[in-house]
């Protein structure tokens, strides 16, 4: 892993971030690893339409390749980040960028649905150790006061790697078969793993994994809402019910043994907050409605209006594309502007956007949908990284880290209820009408609501969240 060099730079008390040639291939390595799970998340949107056909599965049923990937990242996030202190946050990284390319090169050999499936939960897990400790090592390769332009770094990546993964999607189906689709980002884990020799590799902590507590994390979410996706493509919606409601058992027992000990598993102290339980419930509304448009318009564009895999992923890019320039600026503009009026304004343009793409012309140019996506890109893009830096702001210094596990956790349990309604739509006929956009405008309004709800004095003065001198919200978008 790490010389004997490094490894003594690493744990000396007073090292404020790597030293100057070797801090450059970490900063490489992060950018690599973020950009290898950005990409690996969005890229198969654009290939659902094709790999259903030649799989010959329904369009609802083969939703479930984004919806295991995202599910299995919700239900290990929290307790990979607890194993990663434990083992080491370098060795957790590194592990988890191996079981990814090993994974993704299995996809080759993916001539079913079902195996398919297994091969990207396995992709998650990989993801899921790399993601879960990404933060932790950015905060060690930076110094103190470099700490936001690196923040700032990585925030670009998520954008870049956002607004090219449905490009590439579209690309490599033009000219090759859809496994190659996943492949396309192995490029990436090579890179990440050939630089990880200069990641930081702080000491790991001598205590102990509360190994129950993260089993009944993970159950919680995997019953819940792998009950909730059952009863979209099972026969017995007795069961599905059933599954949902050991999930909800497990969850009420599971928060109750967590209210006893110092550091939750689930940052439910953090969430006993009105600001930080507004920002969490706006973001989750707000990441679902995202997920719902953006998975649901390559089948509304393919069915409804005849476009190609390769036009399809152009046609989505001006999201990403303008939130990539917007989500900076909005950052930037929270230092000075309450984030409670700037999540207001960012979701009334994206409820006018998602109107206007719900009623677009019977026969729209390429012209007509990309205005319409970036509009709808930049109004989540000025909600979302403000409301992401009021939940950090608002924790203690001391429980910044469950803060950004929070924020990645909220993000990955909405997309995943997002995929999940767009494969419900479908299964009733409707996902790919105007239905889906009209539904993310509802959500965007619950999004809106809660966070002009935190402009009330009473809510916000207490914390004096608004106005604390806090770093930038985590990258993990």
């Amino acid at each position: 892993m790490g010389n004997t060099m490094d490894s003594e730079r690493d744990a000396s008390p007073n090292a404020d971030g790597l030293p100057t040639p070797r801090r450059f291939a970490a900063i490489a390595a992060l950018c690599f690893g973020t950009a290898l799970v950005i990409i690996d998340g969005g890229v198969a949107n654009v290939a659902l339409p094709t790999i259903a056909r030649d799989l010959r599965v329904s369009s609802s049923s083969v939703v479930s390749i984004v919806t295991v990937y995202q599910l299995m990242l919700v239900m290990l996030m929290l307790p990979f980040a607890g194993l990663g202190e434990r083992i080491g946050l370098k060795r957790m990284y590194q592990v988890g960028q191996l079981i990814f390319t090993v994974a993704t090169l299995l996809c080759f050999f993916a001539e079913s649905l079902p195996f398919l499936l297994v091969v990207r939960a396995a992709q998650a897990i990989g993801a899921a150790g790399a993601l879960a400790v990404a933060s932790a090592l950015i905060r060690q390769t930076y110094p103190a006061k470099q700490l936001g332009r690196g923040l700032g770094i990585n925030s670009v990546i998520v954008s870049s790697s956002a607004a090219a993964a449905p490009t590439i999607g579209g690309l490599v189906l033009a000219v090759a078969p859809w496994p190659w689709v996943f492949a396309s980002a192995i490029p990436f884990a090579i890179g990440s793993l050939v630089l990880g020799r200069a990641l930081p590799n702080p000491p790991a902590r001598d205590s102990r994994f509360d190994l129950a507590g993260a089993v009944m994390c993970a159950a919680m979410f995997g019953l819940v809402i792998g009950g909730l996706e059952s009863a979209v493509h099972g026969d017995s919606p007795v069961v599905s019910s059933a599954i949902v409601l050991l999930g909800v058992a497990v969850g009420v027992y599971f928060v109750r043994r967590e209210r006893g000990t110092d550091n939750p598993i689930l940052p439910i102290d953090l969430l006993g907050r009105p600001v930080i339980a507004l920002s969490a419930v706006g973001a989750f509304t707000a990441f679902t409605a995202s997920m719902t448009l953006l998975l649901s318009t390559p089948f509304r564009l393919t069915h409804g209006y005849g476009f190609s895999a390769a036009e399809v992923g152009a046609a989505i890019a001006p999201w990403p594309l303008t939130n990539m320039i917007v989500a900076p600026l909005a950052g930037w503009l929270s230092d000075r502007v309450p984030a409670g009026l700037l999540g207001g304004i960012g979701m009334a343009i994206s409820i006018t956007a998602l109107a206007l793409i719900a009623y677009m012309p019977a026969d729209p140019s390429y012209f007509d949908i990309a205005w319409r996506m970036a509009l709808c890109g930049s109004g989540f893009g000025t909600f979302l990284p403000p409301n992401a830096r009021l939940i950090i702001g608002s924790a203690p210094r001391e429980r910044a880290a469950a803060a950004g596990g929070l924020v990645s956790t909220v993000r990955l349990v909405g997309q995943t209820t997002g995929a999940t309604l767009v494969a419900a739509l479908l299964a009733f006929g409707v996902g790919a009408s105007s239905t889906p956009p009209l539904v993310a405008a509802g959500l965007a309004l619950v999004a809106g609501l809660c966070s002009l709800a935190r402009l009330r004095p009473s809510i916000r003065n207490p914390q004096r969240a608004e106005t604390q001198d806090v770093q930038p919200a985590s990258p993990v978008r």
